[in-house]
């Protein structure tokens, strides 16, 4: 849920008014945003971005949490309970971003890296609660599933596609799109970890901080 003084309505025409590239920022849902690990605390959070270890480095937000709207949540609780299944679990590296820091990104983004953030003047599904960055740990040590990269890697391993890295490496990544595939999710096929839900279009663009939602 928001708590915030702004409406979304009220946001969107604010992007609308400022940045006229933004000319799909109004969605025609509602937004109803939810904290993950609060309908299901066995999914992981490692929120990069409320640290330094992350590919600004610098803390990005002021708390570690992660947002997704309603029905988007309720996907990944679905692809939580399949991955418990081939003894795994979750763990989150972000998921609705305030636009302001997507708009960070990408002053700092050098050109030859553009590809891996989002122009803010069209805004980012993340921006819309409607992306997660994620991967997998093991149910039995709570250790990160190893990828053919790590996160935010911005080379040619984080490709979706890429086919270097061990067997097992691999196989995990695609156990993972599987998984969120088979519940509304697509992949972006530069980065292993990056998925948007299905409806992401009909949601607009927001720009609230984490300390106040709720």
């Amino acid at each position: 849920m928001i708590r915030n003084s702004f409406s979304s309505a009220a946001i969107g025409m604010f992007l609308l008014v400022w940045f006229p590239g933004s000319g799909d920022a109004s969605g025609s849902r509602k937004a109803d945003l939810v904290e993950i690990v609060a309908l299901d605390s066995s999914i992981h959070l490692d929120i990069r971005y409320a640290t330094k270890n992350n590919f600004m480095g610098m803390v990005m937000y002021a708390q570690a949490r992660a947002f997704l709207q309603r029905p988007a949540a309720g996907a990944l609780l679905r692809v939580q309970r399949e991955a418990k299944r081939h003894g795994y679990g979750l763990l989150i590296f972000d998921a609705y971003r305030p636009w302001r820091v997507t708009k960070e990104f990408w002053d700092a983004t050098p050109p030859s890296k553009k590809k891996f953030v989002a122009n803010p003047k069209k805004g980012s599904k993340h921006n819309r609660g409607c992306a997660v960055d994620l991967s997998l740990y093991h149910l039995e040590t709570g250790l990160e599933v190893m990828m053919p990269s790590p996160y935010d890697d911005f080379t040619e391993k984080s490709a979706a596609s890429y086919e270097g890295g061990s067997a097992a490496q691999r196989k995990a990544r695609d156990l993972l799109r599987t998984m969120m595939e088979e519940e509304g999710f697509s992949i972006n096929p530069d980065e292993w970890w990056h998925f948007d839900y299905k409806d992401w279009q009909k949601y607009e663009i927001i720009d609230i901080p984490f300390e106040k939602l709720h």
